[in-house]
């Protein structure tokens, strides 16, 4: 009786091996024929079929509007020595309207920039994730702003936290 199922295992072995192998090789032969016809459609099948060209205008050049510098003493704890910001800013804008909206808020924003910029601490500088957040919050100022219009970026020129 011990030999009779140590047969059944092994017959269900080699016919659960054969089957396997037989799934492989058509998974194989598959993936083979998959890529000859890709490979076709991408050497053969373009050629007769002439490419559109459309030809785009370039984009255009993007104007730079300088804001003044800005120097701010930074929030601190009591006891700590104050430090201070220095920060020169840059607007990204799309074109030449824009600009001439921009120009008469310039104030404006300089006053929400350093009001902004007087409650943070230095610790919110620290590494490329607090340069980021520190540019988006100055990007969303600007366009709260200037609404409905909108700036592309606030680039920085030179932070100094001394």
């Amino acid at each position: 009786m011990a030999d009779n199922e140590q047969t059944d295992d092994a017959e269900s072995g080699a016919a659960s091996g054969g089957r396997r192998k037989l799934i492989m090789i058509a998974a194989a032969v598959i993936v083979l024929l998959g890529g000859a016809a890709g490979g076709y459609v991408l050497l053969f099948a373009r050629n007769g079929v002439p490419e559109k060209t459309a030809e785009l205008p370039p984009p255009a050049k993007p104007l730079f509007v300088e804001m003044p510098d800005l120097l701010v003493n930074m929030s601190t704890q009591p006891g700590e020595r104050t430090q201070y910001l220095k920060i020169k800013l840059v607007l990204e804008v799309k074109d030449q309207p824009l600009v001439a909206q921009i120009q008469p808020n310039i104030p404006r924003m300089v006053d929400i920039f350093q009001s902004y910029l007087r409650e943070m601490r230095p610790a919110d500088l620290n590494g490329s994730a607090g340069m980021f957040r520190l540019k988006e919050e100055l990007t969303r100022r600007v366009n709260t702003t200037i609404a409905p219009h909108q700036v592309s970026a606030v680039l920085f020129k030179e932070i100094l936290v001394q």
